[in-house]
C-alpha cells in the first residue's frame, strides 16, 4: 500500500530486493527515491541505514535534484563488512512549509503575527527534544525573536532566517505524517572486492628452460614463478592471477596455435583440466607439490600480493570425473560425450559440465574444491566462463561461500549478453569481466563509463582488463607502443579494478592472422620465455609506465571508487576527459577533498590539441575558480580553469593525470 507521503522507485534495489545491491566497505552508496505528495506543503527525506549487527546509525537526509523531478537522493557509507540494509523515510516537513509560507507573508504584511506564532510553536516542538548546548541556546534566540513584537518584522524574520537557526532546524527536522519503505538489503564486501590491480601469469613459463641443442622446454615451477613476484609486486600490483594449475588432459591435447596435432612435449592448455595425476584438487606434477604452492602463496603475501586461483568449471576427456561420474556430463545420440563448441570455436579437449543430471552431487563437488583451495590461502578466485553455467548454481555457492567467508572474492569471465553478466553479478560475484577491451571510439567509451559507474553499479563491479591470454584486441596490434600506454592509464584510472596479462609490458602484439583477436604462439598452448630483466634494462618495457599508473592510484582515493566519475567535454572527439572526486569524510572543508582529472588522447597516431571544458561545480569548485593542477606523470604545474588548452602527444604522453592542490 502507498504510504501517506509515497515514497516510489527506490534505488538500489536488485531483484525487488530478493538480492542485496553491491556496497564496499568505506564506499559512499548512493540511495535514491521518486518522493512527493499532494498539495503544496514541504516534505522531507531521510534515508537510514541499518548494520549487520543491527544498529540503527543516524538518519542521512536526502538532497531534492533538479532532474529529474521529485526525485531525492543520500549517500551513505558502509563501515564494515557484511549484511546491511537500508530505509528510505518521507515526511510532512511543516518547518520547511512555515519557512516558506513566511518569506512570503511576512514581507507582504499577510498575518504577520499569526506567522509568528506558529512559527513559535514549532520552534517549541524543536526545542523540547534538545539538550542544553549551543543549539538550544540558538533555538532559545529563536523563539524570544517571535515573541519580541517591538522589533521590527523584517529584523526579526532575519534572525529566523540566520545560517546557525537554519542549520539546527534542518539537522532536527519536525517529522509528520511518516512513511517508511523499506529495508533493501546491501552487502558490503571489503575493499578488494571494489580496488584491485590484477596482473596474470602462467607459473609453467616463469622459469622455464629451453635446451639450446635440442630445443626442449623445461616447465617453470611454483619456486621459479616465485622470483617474478617481486617484479609483479613493484610494479604495484596487488593481486597476482593463475590460470589453471591442475594437471593437463592428454586425450585430444591441443598443440601450438590451437592446433589438434601436439607433439610428445608439447604441454596442452591448463583449461584442459585433468588426467591420470587428478583433477580440480590436484596440482600439475611439473609445477610442483602442495607444499610449493603453499610457499609460493607465502611470498606472494609477503609481497603484499594476493594470489588469485582459476576456477573452470570443465574436464579433459582423461578427468577422474569421466569415469567417476559420468552422468555430470552430456552423451550424445552417438554415445559419445560432447565437447566444449562456441562455434566456430572447438574446444575437442574440454568437457562442459552438464548441471541438470546431478545438480546436488556437482554443487557439493565444487564447494568441496573451493574449500580446499581456500584452506591453501587462496581468497580470490578468477571463475572461468561462468555464463555458460546456471545463474542458480553460483546463487548457491556464492552464498555458502559468504556464509563462512566473506573476504573471499569472485571474478565472472564472462563476455556475453548484458543480462547474464549483470544476473551473474547481482547473485554474488564481486567484480566482472567488461565490454572494455572493445570500447576504443570516445562516444563508447563516455557512453560505458556512465554505464558502469552509474546504471549497473549495484549489480557488477568492472575489472578493466587490457589484454588477457584469449584476447589480443585489434587496436593493441596496430596502434604500436602508444596504444599501450593509451589504454593501460585509461584502464587503470577510470576503473577502481583493472588488469594486465603478461607481456602486455613488452608489447607483445602479433596476431596469429589478419582479423583475429588471438596472440601468435599463444601461451595458453605452450610454454613462453621472456627476458623481463632485458627488457627493462634495454628500455623496451612498459613496465615503469604501469608502475607509476598504480602508485598514483594508490595514492588518491579518489581512483579507488566506482560511482564518482564525471564526463568533461572536449573541442577535438579523440580527447577524452573525466575526473574523479572523492569527498572528504573527516573535514567539511573541500580542500581536504581528492579531486582526479584525466585527460587522454586516444589516437596513437597523432598529436592532438584542442581546448576542454570543465564542470567546476562537479570538482567542487565554483564556475569562476581558478585552480593549481598537477600532473602526476609529467610532474608539470598548470593554472586552469573552466576553459583549458591541452596538447598530448602519443609518442611522448599520452595522458595527463592531473590533482587539484588549491584554488584562487
Amino acid at each position: 500500500m502507498v504510504g501517506r507521503i509515497p515514497v516510489m522507485d527506490v534505488h538500489p534495489v536488485v531483484d525487488l530486493g530478493r538480492l542485496p545491491a553491491k556496497a564496499t566497505v568505506g564506499e559512499p552508496l548512493p540511495v535514491s527515491a521518486t518522493i512527493f505528495r499532494e498539495g503544496h506543503d514541504s516534505l522531507g527525506a531521510e534515508v537510514v541505514l541499518v548494520s549487520p549487527s543491527g544498529e540503527r546509525r543516524p538518519p542521512v537526509p536526502m538532497v531534492k535534484q533538479t532532474d529529474p523531478v521529485d526525485r531525492y537522493v543520500a549517500w551513505v557509507t558502509p563501515d564494515t563488512v557484511g549484511a546491511w540494509s537500508f530505509e528510505v523515510h518521507a515526511f510532512s516537513d511543516p518547518v520547511a512549509t512555515w519557512q516558506h509560507h513566511a518569506e512570503i507573508k511576512i514581507p507582504a504584511g499577510i498575518d504577520v503575527e499569526l506567522v509568528f506564532t506558529e512559527g513559535r510553536l514549532l520552534l517549541e516542538k524543536v526545542r523540547a527534544d534538545l539538550p542544553a548546548g549551543p543549539e538550544s541556546a540558538v533555538v532559545d534566540a529563536a523563539i524570544a525573536a517571535t515573541k519580541d513584537t517591538r522589533r521590527p518584522a523584517e529584523a526579526r524574520l532575519a534572525q529566523l532566517q540566520a545560517d546557525d537557526v537554519v542549520a539546527v532546524l534542518a539537522a532536527h527536522p519536525v517529522r509528520e505524517l511518516l512513511t517508511v519503505s523499506g529495508p533493501f538489503p546491501a552487502y558490503a564486501d571489503r575493499e578488494r572486492a571494489l580496488f584491485s590491480s590484477w596482473y596474470e601469469f602462467f607459473p609453467r613459463s616463469e622459469g622455464a628452460v629451453q635446451d639450446p641443442e635440442t630445443g626442449k622446454l623445461t616447465s617453470g615451477t611454483f619456486a621459479t614463478a616465485a622470483e617474478r613476484l617481486e617484479g609483479v609486486a613493484a610494479m604495484g600490483f596487488d593481486v597476482v592471477y593463475l590460470p589453471p594449475i591442475h594437471p593437463i588432459g592428454e586425450v585430444n591435447r591441443k598443440g601450438p596455435n590451437n592446433t589438434l596435432t601436439p607433439g610428445p612435449d608439447d604441454p596442452g592448455s591448463p583449461w584442459a583440466i585433468g588426467s591420470k595425476d587428478g583433477g580440480h584438487d590436484a596440482i600439475h606434477p611439473d609445477l610442483g607439490t602442495f607444499e610449493d604452492f603453499d610457499a609460493f602463496v607465502a611470498r606472494a603475501g609477503e609481497l603484499g600480493l594476493e594470489v588469485a586461483l582459476d576456477l573452470a568449471l570443465q574436464a579433459a576427456p582423461d578427468h577422474p570425473w569421466v569415469t567417476s561420474h559420468p552422468e555430470w556430463f552430456t552423451t550424445r545420440a552417438d554415445g559419445t560425450i560432447a565437447y566444449a563448441e562456441n562455434p566456430p570455436k572447438k574446444y575437442q579437449d574440454i568437457y562442459p559440465v552438464n548441471f541438470d543430471n546431478d545438480p546436488t552431487g556437482i554443487c557439493r563437488e565444487v564447494l568441496r574444491i573451493v574449500r580446499l583451495w581456500m584452506k591453501h590461502g587462496v581468497r580470490v578466485f578468477r571463475v572461468d566462463n561462468p555464463h555458460t553455467k546456471p545463474l542458480a548454481f553460483w546463487e548457491w555457492l556464492l552464498r555458502e561461500v559468504r556464509r563462512t567467508d566473506p573476504d573471499v572474492v569472485f571474478l565472472s569471465e564472462a563476455f556475453t549478453k548484458p543480462p547474464m553478466m549483470h544476473g551473474l553479478g547481482s547473485v554474488g560475484f564481486h567484480q566482472s569481466y567488461s565490454y572494455f577491451t572493445w570500447r576504443v571510439a570516445r562516444w563508447e567509451i563516455e557512453d560505458y563509463l556512465r554505464e558502469v559507474s552509474s546504471e549497473s553499479d549495484h549489480v557488477m563491479r568492472p575489472n578493466f582488463f587490457v589484454n588477457t591470454p584469449d584476447i589480443l584486441p585489434e587496436h593493441l596490434q596496430y596502434g604500436g607502443p602508444p596504444i599501450f600506454k593509451v589504454r593501460a592509464a585509461l584502464a587503470a584510472t577510470s576503473s577502481p579494478s583493472w588488469g594486465v596479462y603478461a607481456g602486455y609490458e613488452l608489447y607483445e602484439h602479433v596476431a596469429i592472422r589478419p582479423g583475429a583477436e588471438e596472440y601468435l604462439d599463444s601461451e595458453k598452448f605452450q610454454i613462453r620465455i621472456r627476458d623481463w630483466e632485458a627488457a627493462e634494462a634495454e628500455g623496451r618495457s612498459l613496465a615503469p609506465y604501469l608502475t607509476r599508473l598504480n602508485e598514483i592510484r594508490r595514492d588518491h582515493v579518489a581512483l579507488q571508487r566506482l560511482r564518482n566519475i564525471t564526463i568533461h567535454a572536449a573541442d577535438d572527439e579523440n580527447i577524452l576527459v573525466f575526473s574523479k572526486r572523492a569527498v572528504s569524510t573527516s573535514s567539511t572543508d573541500e580542500a581536504d577533498d581528492d579531486v582526479v582529472i584525466v585527460v587522454i588522447n586516444l589516437d596513437p597516431h597523432a598529436a592532438r590539441e584542442t581546448t576542454i571544458h570543465l564542470d567546476l561545480p562537479a570538482l567542487g569548485l565554483d564556475w569562476d575558480d581558478t585552480f593549481a593542477v598537477h600532473d602526476e606523470i609529467s610532474g608539470a604545474d598548470w593554472t586552469w580553469g573552466e576553459h583549458n588548452y591541452v596538447r598530448l602527444d602519443p609518442h611522448d604522453e599520452p595522458a595527463h593525470v592531473l590533482t587539484v592542490r588549491s584554488t584562487s
